[in-house]
């Protein structure tokens, strides 16, 4: 284990950090809120953290896939652990646990919150909050890449064990290209994104924060009716690009190199939309009766499909008082979740074509044992490893699952409450049933369930694996 070269990028981190918890000093300057102060105070510890730790010299910059593991996970964790400290020295939130849990689901782009006020906040803090999804959704170690290209050919590491999906390539041959172009397309969404809502009436204010939780889809409101305030064109706008940041990026590469005809022939690409098109309809078939027009009907099931099956969390009516087969239907989109390689969450589109393929090749070679099938998508044979990282992500996602269940269930809430409460961190959706429904919150679980819940946010962000080596002995080992 290269160890110094893991708190060197802890470092860089640490520093670009820094500059992120600065930003809202602005908004306090703006508004005229003495909070600022708390921030640059945070920012400046940080600074100081992340230059004591540059100063640590690695004698080789070459690391391997353990390292890029380990450097992602404690990256992950260290930058919710320092973004949590702005609300605690402010007040704003005066529990160190319930700070921490708010911050790394925001880095997370879960959206779920302890907060049963959001509206008590200051715009500084509301700011920062919603500020975290937009870092967390493109990852902070492809953020670093882009600026700051780690030597010795290693730096894939480090964004395969960020970037979600069950693989990951790169875009063009160099690591460092490939972070530009991914964040050159994040940053050219956010701007269309901003436009498109400010022409809808919202203050700069309102559409920057909302834009942040959009691009990041993790969807921390500023108010407490979370969107459902605004227009119906807004949440129309919301709803188109929640979906846009929930396709594979890899699609709009192929247009800016002129090839979308093959863009749009990416299998996952087509059942994402089909599944939305669907599950929106059957939700609206299901619900038309309760509200006064269909138009509201059919704008509200295709928002509520949207940010649950994007995993963004944005709710424009409280869908915990629908029919039971609308509300399991979006408990089934929350696993499903988006595309591979997009900000989405969730066990993504790709996983469940390559399980679906995988299954019916084994029912024909039960049919057929002499046979020799390949399982292919998009027109490209599917390794084995890939198969097998599959199954093993499986594995590993239903046993943290049922795990984590059987902890939260000492806290006595409902069945409900505490299977969706589970459901909703892992796969970083934010809103549950029950007492974790649109309208309600995670403030009343135990401390030890609100650490099983950020342990779950962090897991569902990082592909799972990254978080289970931190609990593996021979991760730590140096050879």
């Amino acid at each position: 284990m290269n160890f110094p070269m893991i708190f060197s990028i802890l470092g860089t981190v640490f520093l670009f950090e820094s500059f992120f918890i600065a930003l809202p000093c602005i908004v306090s300057l703006v508004y005229a809120e003495n909070v600022g102060i708390d921030y640059l105070i945070v920012s400046i510890l940080c600074l100081l953290v992340g230059l004591s730790l540059k100063k640590i010299k690695p004698k080789t910059k070459v690391f391997y896939a353990k390292e890029g593991f380990i450097a992602v996970a404690l990256s992950w964790i260290f930058i919710s652990i320092m973004g949590a400290l702005p609300f605690v020295v402010s007040g704003e939130i005066k529990s160190f646990t319930d700070a921490l849990f708010e911050t790394v689901s925001g880095f997370t782009t879960t959206g779920a919150t302890i907060l049963t006020d959001v509206e008590a906040l200051s715009k500084t803090s509301l700011f920062w909050r919603s500020f975290t999804h937009w870092i967390g959704g493109m990852g902070v170690l492809v953020f670093l890449l882009a600026l700051m290209p780690l030597s010795g050919g290693h730096s894939f590491h480090l964004m395969r064990s960020e970037s979600p999906g069950p693989s990951v390539g790169k875009l063009v041959p160099k690591v460092r290209s490939t972070a530009l172009i991914l964040y050159g397309i994040y940053i050219a969404l956010s701007i269309a994104n901003m436009i498109f809502l400010l022409l809808g009436g919202m203050t700069v204010y309102e559409a920057l924060v909302t834009v942040f939780a959009t691009a990041g889809t993790g969807g921390f409101g500023i108010y407490n009716d979370s969107v459902a305030s605004f227009s119906p064109y807004i949440q129309w706008v919301i709803t188109i690009f929640m979906l846009l940041y929930g396709v594979n990026f890899n699609f709009y590469y192929m247009f800016l190199i002129k090839k979308p005809l093959q863009g749009f022939k990416i299998t996952e690409l087509r059942y994402y939309v089909g599944i939305f098109i669907v599950a929106s309809l059957l939700i609206f078939l299901n619900i038309n009766s309760r509200f006064s027009s269909s138009a509201d009907a059919l704008r509200h099931s295709a928002f509520s499909v949207a940010s649950i099956m994007t995993t963004t969390g944005f709710s424009t009516v409280d869908f915990n008082l629908w029919p039971q087969f609308s509300k399991s239907l979006l408990i089934i989109l929350m696993f499903v979740g988006a595309c591979a390689g997009s900000t989405g969450g969730g066990m993504k589109v790709s996983r469940f074509i390559i399980m679906a393929k995988t299954v019916r090749k084994e029912l024909f070679h039960l049919l057929h044992p002499s046979s020799i099938k390949i399982i292919k998508l998009d027109g490209k044979s599917i390794e084995h490893d890939v198969i097998r990282s599959v199954n093993i992500f499986l594995i590993s996602y239903m046993s943290i699952l049922m795990l984590s269940f059987l902890i939260v269930s000492l806290d006595n809430f409902s069945f409900t409450t505490n299977l969706t409460a589970v459901i909703t961190t892992i796969n970083n959706v934010g809103p549950g049933l029950d007492t974790v429904g649109p309208t309600g919150n995670f403030s009343a679980f135990s401390a030890l369930s609100k650490y099983v819940f950020m342990f779950n946010m962090l897991a569902g962000r990082l592909e799972i694996f990254p978080m289970l080596l931190i609990f593996v002995p021979h991760t730590w080992k140096k050879q």
